[in-house]
């Protein structure tokens, strides 16, 4: 497997680390991917932690050239449909996740679980706390958005969502609900980014044989 990062800041110098340590051969990182040889593109999954005008731009760029897709960047869910119609179209495998860290992951199955059960119990408010770093772009997070779907999709309730930007915070996510008698907390904090870089790569390997554009947690979760 040969891989091209999409995005070479901080994200995409901690991915490239992490594919060479797991002996998947990086062929080139790019902040302007477009450009990006087609003959080379054809051979390489490629790995995208870019910003979300970026990614709108470029992402019919990425269906057409690439043997297949992973996109961790988010602030594009307005036009899902239409990326995941170009990629079907193109024949480009594609896995997407608003936070690619396996922990996140399994935190929101057991955020759905807990939803789900308080639904039928009654008399619960949810919200939803994140905390990222100054330099992070969007607001609420991609990971916030979800785990409110999540909660939306399980109590029939849009939880509240609150953001904090301070410091270098890699990142943490909290999810409460409120009942008359008592409160369950269930909390995600990432020390690093490598959580993330981790999981990204692990989707990337996953693309072999892969056809389709999935969720990472729709292939990752087991019921």
């Amino acid at each position: 497997m040969k891989a091209v990062i999409s995005g070479y800041g901080r994200m995409g110098h901690m991915i490239e680390k992490t594919l060479k340590d797991s002996g998947i051969e990086v062929a080139g990182a790019s902040e302007d991917i477009a450009a990006f040889p087609a003959d080379e593109a054809k051979d390489c999954v490629c790995i995208d932690f870019t910003t979300p005008e970026a990614f709108r731009k470029n992402y019919p760029v990425l269906a057409a050239k690439f043997k297949a897709v992973v996109v961790g960047t988010t602030g594009w869910d307005d036009i899902r449909d239409e990326v995941v119609e170009c990629f079907e179209k193109a024949g480009t495998p594609m896995i997407w996740s608003a936070n690619f860290s396996v922990g996140v992951t399994v935190f929101s199955a057991a955020v759905s679980l807990i939803s789900k059960n308080l639904a039928q119990a009654g008399g619960y408010s949810p919200y939803i706390v994140e905390k990222h770093h100054i330099h992070k772009l969007d607001a609420p997070s991609g990971t916030a958005k979800s785990l409110a779907a999540v909660v939306k999709e399980g109590m029939g309730i849009d939880p509240p969502v609150s953001s904090v930007r301070v410091g270098e915070l890699a990142g943490t996510h909290t999810v409460g609900f409120e009942g008359f008698g008592d409160r369950i907390t269930l909390e995600h904090e990432a020390f690093s980014r490598q959580g993330f870089a981790s999981g990204a790569v692990l989707a990337a390997k996953m693309t072999e044989g892969l056809t389709g554009v999935h969720e990472f947690k729709e292939l990752f979760i087991k019921e």
